[in-house]
């Protein structure tokens, strides 16, 4: 698990090939930046791009993970070299200080605008009808592993259309700088809201199979 507090600005330095057919996976080698590693072991997580990967290899400062070719499919940011957010496995003592995040990557949105307004940045993105179920005013959502807060939500005919406000800590200290209009970015639905969807469809099932 995870919070969606970005611990570090690292670097995918290297992609190689898990194999040569087209469903191969890739390893990466990552630069940890300022992400420090004296207590990552082996066998242990960090969200990369908000992608939960498995330490396979380290060093002092790097570290390599596998991915298949299903991740690849699924999330962006993990297929070329450049800089990724980073984050280690939320230990039971450490701080809450984002929200509950799993790594697991629930579809891709789409940004439609980043922008200055005063001296913050308005992000726009638009996320699939699927994801846009999820989303509320004042709700969470993780964008390329950061926790923010939805400000609006637009039901669109195309999707889904929210707005989350950037102070400027958040855009300097995360690779959320780097995005423009038509850039695509990893989306993480709360976890609470998978949670409140089940309950109401399990009981909408039970109304309905009493009704029989």
């Amino acid at each position: 698990m995870f919070t969606g507090i970005v611990a570090a600005v690292g670097r995918i330095e290297s992609i190689r090939p898990l194999g040569s057919d087209a469903g191969a996976g890739v390893r990466l080698s990552v630069d940890a930046g300022g992400l420090g590693l004296d207590d990552v072991q082996l066998g242990d997580s960090i969200a990369i791009q908000g992608a939960c990967m498995t330490v396979i290899e380290k060093s002092a400062t790097s570290f390599d993970v596998d991915v298949s070719r299903e991740s690849l499919n699924r999330t962006v940011g993990l297929s070329a070299t450049g800089e990724v957010n980073l984050e280690k496995a939320l230990r039971a003592n450490d701080r809450l200080g984002g929200h509950i995040v799993s790594g697991h990557v629930d579809g891709l949105g789409t940004v439609t605008r980043f922008a200055p307004v005063g001296e913050s940045h308005e992000l726009r993105i638009l996320a699939p009808a699927a994801i846009g179920r999820y989303l509320a005013y004042k709700g969470s959502i993780t964008v390329n592993g950061v926790s923010l807060t939805v400000n609006s939500v637009d039901d669109r005919a195309d999707g889904c259309e929210f707005s989350i406000n950037l102070i400027p800590h958040t855009v300097e200290v995360t690779t959320l700088k780097h995005l423009a209009a038509g850039s695509q970015v990893n989306l993480e639905i709360d976890l609470i809201a998978r949670y409140v969807e089940r309950m109401l469809s399990a009981d909408k099932a039970a109304v309905t199979a009493e009704s029989r």
